[in-house]
């Protein structure tokens, strides 16, 4: 079994929840919660890999439950398996469509249900790692717009409940079109592989995102910081991609890469939504490149 697997055990029987952490706690981390509404907060929380309820809570709160488990994009994925009092077959189909991914009747062998939740880990793990290379650049390995989009939509909604400001920065190689031509398109991909990682290294110790936004741009989302920090921000990624010495034949403004940054900070006003948050940045970006400025910034 997947030793770093994290597994929930949510189940009103105390007793079954002991038993339960006694047969899965030498493979994975256990984690056990008597109702649905703790189990919910564990799981906003916590990456969890697997559900194990009972039927009892099914029929009561556990509709709502599951419901939500999958609606939402960040559990929707998350397999469930129903361990229930009842062999009736309505009510093992009723689990099934409802979203659950395996049905065990009580009472239960420790061995049957280590056995299946060894199997639905292992599939789970095999989903995780197909999802997540369908989110990856092959490039430069940055998250892709397609993780970009999912995040700035999770990101947008936390800031605007909690009052956070929200940066989005659109960074771009200067007169990358000209590198290409001097140093052909070997030399450029290998140019965005650097930059991306030097870019990638500044914003994770801001605790940020960085993805490549499309062929030579790269786009990068922060919260909580005011616009002194974003300056300071912005310095930082400067400096780590001039400290990578790329000579640069063909760019009129520096002997090495260089990068220019538009910046687009929401403050307050979220009602903008997130397309025009991103024309921001890009007419910022735009204005940077037309006057030679490092970053130009938005703020709203």
């Amino acid at each position: 079994m997947i030793s770093s697997a994290h597994v929930l055990v949510v189940d009103s029987d105390p007793l079954n929840r002991v038993v339960l952490e006694n047969t899965l706690s030498e493979d994975c981390q256990v984690t056990l919660c008597e109702n649905s509404d703790t189990a919910l907060q564990v799981i906003a929380t916590n990456n969890i890999d697997l559900i194990i309820t009972d039927i009892t809570l099914l029929e009561r709160s556990g509709a709502l439950f599951l419901q939500k488990l999958k609606e939402s994009p960040t559990t929707y994925m998350i397999p469930v398996i129903i361990i229930s009092s009842s062999n009736s077959y309505s009510d093992e189909a009723k689990g099934l469509q409802m979203g659950a991914v395996d049905y065990i009747t009580k009472p239960f062998s420790p061995l049957i249900v280590k056995a299946r939740v060894k199997i639905h880990l292992a599939l789970k793990q095999k989903s995780d790692l197909l999802e997540k290379l369908a989110c990856i650049d092959g490039l430069t390995e940055l998250p892709n717009r397609r993780l970009l989009d999912k995040h700035l939509a999770q990101q947008w909604q936390l800031c605007q409940s909690t009052q956070q400001s929200l940066v989005l920065m659109l960074v771009d190689i200067d007169y990358f079109k000209a590198y290409n031509d001097v140093h052909g398109f070997a030399g450029g991909d290998e140019c965005l592989v650097k930059v991306a990682h030097a870019l990638e290294l500044v914003i994770h110790q801001q605790q940020g995102f960085v993805a490549r936004y499309d062929g030579v741009r790269f786009c990068v989302v922060v919260k909580g910081l005011n616009s002194q920090q974003v300056e300071l921000l912005c310095d930082s990624m400067h400096d780590a991609v001039e400290q990578l010495l790329l000579p640069h034949k063909a760019s009129p403004i520096c002997a090495h890469v260089s990068i220019s940054i538009g910046t687009a900070i929401v403050s307050k006003d979220y009602s903008l939504g997130i397309e025009n948050c991103f024309k921001d940045a890009d007419c910022a970006l735009s204005f940077a490149h037309a006057n030679q400025e490092r970053m130009v910034m938005v703020n709203r």
